[in-house]
Parts: structure tokens; C-alpha cells; sequence
């Protein structure tokens, strides 16, 4: 799988079966939506919400199974379980604050599988997670967490230990402003490490490192 991340919370994953887009903000799709393409795409919130809801039809399971011939992508904006393309989606309710969506609202976070792992795009979450929320998402290899919003680096690092992933994909909610590379470099260091940046993640399942790793992304899209 290959992941990329284009500023704010707005991550791609490139599978086999199929491309996940997570958060896509106008100024990365563009006027026509062609500036990112992907089959599949998912909001945590509904700010920047510029495509029109997918429908589904419900499977024996009760699950929603999405048809695979598709012109256009599939949009998922809410909590669920969701099949499109052979690819695994579950949406879980989390909030943007610590207080249940009181002061900044309801999200929710996505768990994609591709490739045979579990990626947990945790959007603009703002709290740590309950029993009750971890076994709704269960096993994680790969987390991206946002940095720079009402989480704090600390929570958020509380919020990872939580997860216990292989992986970490830090989200800067807004690069330029000084609070948050500040909030980014006391996240780096509640992780233990200073990775270089590098321009996307390639990893495969047999390639996942034994101990949680933190990999810093190059935004490739413009805020």
C-alpha cells in the first residue's frame, strides 16, 4: 500500500483493489474534483465536504455492500461497515473535542483495510478512546493522528499507545502556524524519535515494523 498525505487530514491509500481518499478539501480537488482521484473517498466532518453522499444497499450481515463498477467515487461520511471494491471500511463515531461534540461536533474516524492491513484515519479527533471504541475498531497497523487541534501532543501520544499501531502518520493540522510545528515537534518527542520527511509511505504487511514507528510526510497538496 502506498500512502500519501496532502495537508490538514486529507491522506490518500493506494491499494491493489482499490484508491481510499480520507478529507479532501477544495483546494486539493480542485473546481472540477479531479485534482485527487480515488474510488472510495471518506469524511471525518463535514467542513469541508465538497462531493454528494454514496448510497449503498444493505448485505445479510446488515452491512453496506457498495457496488464495484463504479464512474465516480463512492462517498462515505458516517459511522457503519462498509464494502466497495473488496475493501473493508468501518466508520466509528468519535468527536472533535473532549466533551462528546459539545464545543467543536461529532466525526468520525474511518478503519480502512488494504492490502491486508488495518489503516485508522482518526481525522480531527479530539479525546482518547473507550473499550467500548477500541473493540469497534480493532487491530491497527497504521494510525494517522491529528496534530495541532484540540488533542494535545500528549493526549495524542496517550491516543496511540491506545492503538498500538506499527505505524504513525502525524497529520499537521496547519503547517504554517508556529503552535503547530510546536505541537508537532512535542508529539515527535512524546514518540521517542525525529524522522525524516519523506514523500510517501510504501509499506507492504510482511514489511511492518515490530516496534511503532513514526513516518513525517512531505503535504503534497496545497492548503
Amino acid at each position: 500500500m502506498e500512502l500519501t498525505w496532502y495537508g490538514r487530514t486529507c491522506v490518500r491509500m493506494r491499494g491493489k483493489d482499490a484508491v481510499v481518499v480520507a478529507d479532501p478539501y477544495p483546494a486539493v480537488v480542485g473546481p472540477t474534483g479531479r485534482g485527487i482521484t480515488g474510488e472510495i473517498v471518506t469524511f471525518s466532518h463535514p467542513d469541508d465536504r465538497p462531493l454528494p453522499k454514496a448510497k449503498g444497499k444493505r448485505s445479510r450481515d446488515g452491512s453496506t455492500v457498495l457496488p464495484s463498477s463504479l464512474d465516480a467515487a463512492f462517498v462515505l461520511d458516517g459511522p457503519g461497515e462498509y464494502e466497495v471494491r473488496e475493501v473493508l471500511v468501518t466508520g466509528v463515531r468519535t468527536y472533535r473535542d473532549d466533551t462528546k461534540g459539545e464545543e467543536r461536533g461529532k466525526q468520525t474516524a474511518f478503519v480502512v483495510e488494504l492490502d491486508g492491513m488495518h489503516t485508522i484515519h482518526l481525522g480531527e479527533i479530539g479525546h482518547l478512546l473507550t473499550e467500548e471504541k477500541l473493540g469497534d475498531i480493532g487491530p491497527v497497523d497504521i494510525a494517522c493522528v491529528p496534530v495541532g487541534g484540540s488533542l494535545t501532543p500528549q493526549k495524542a501520544a496517550e491516543l496511540i499507545a491506545q492503538l498500538d499501531p506499527r505505524i504513525v502518520v502525524p497529520m499537521p493540522l496547519d503547517e504554517e502556524a508556529p503552535e503547530t510545528r510546536d505541537a508537532l515537534a512535542k508529539f515527535l518527542h512524546e514518540m521517542g524519535g525525529e524522522p525524516v520527511p519523506q514523500s510517501k509511505l510504501s509499506v507492504m504487511i510482511s514489511g511492518l515494523p515490530a516496534e511503532t514507528t513514526t513516518v513525517l510526510l512531505e503535504s503534497r497538496g496545497k492548503v
